[in-house]
């Protein structure tokens, strides 16, 4: 048989309290941005890993587009750059690198299409193109 609960549920709803709206919360557009950052941020770290193991004007160029790109997004902060780790050359190597960089690329014009950013869909859809010609796709 049932019986009627007699005590609050402790599923239900907590009343708004008035210290909630005093951290400032991002917009949509400021969370797309953040993210679109992190995407190009990791991008560029793949670029300079393959700039690395391959020296040549594509990479550089890339490269540098991609830095002022992320540093756009970060209200003009330059990206930290690390000094790649070139330890394995072998053409496997490079082939993964080629396909992360594809992924990142991929992601990162999913997100800036949603925010609607030229710019960034411009060298991310550009980026996607060139590793997919060097992985032959």
């Amino acid at each position: 048989m049932y019986e009627q609960i007699r005590t609050p549920s402790v599923h239900s709803m907590a009343e708004p309290d008035a210290s909630e709206n005093r951290f400032p919360h991002r917009s949509r557009e400021e969370e797309l941005d953040i993210r679109l950052a992190g995407y190009l941020t990791a991008l560029l770290t793949v670029t300079d890993e393959l700039r690395a193991l391959s020296p040549g004007p594509e990479f550089n160029s890339a490269a540098n587009r991609l830095a002022v790109q992320v540093a756009r997004l970060r209200g003009g902060r330059a990206p930290l750059r690390a000094e790649p780790s070139v330890r394995d050359c072998s053409p496997e190597h490079v082939e993964a690198l080629h396909r992360r960089a594809h992924t990142i690329a991929g992601n990162a014009l999913v997100v800036a299409t949603a925010r609607g950013d030229v710019p960034g869909e411009a060298l991310a859809a550009s980026r996607l193109a060139y590793h997919a010609a060097a992985l032959g796709l």
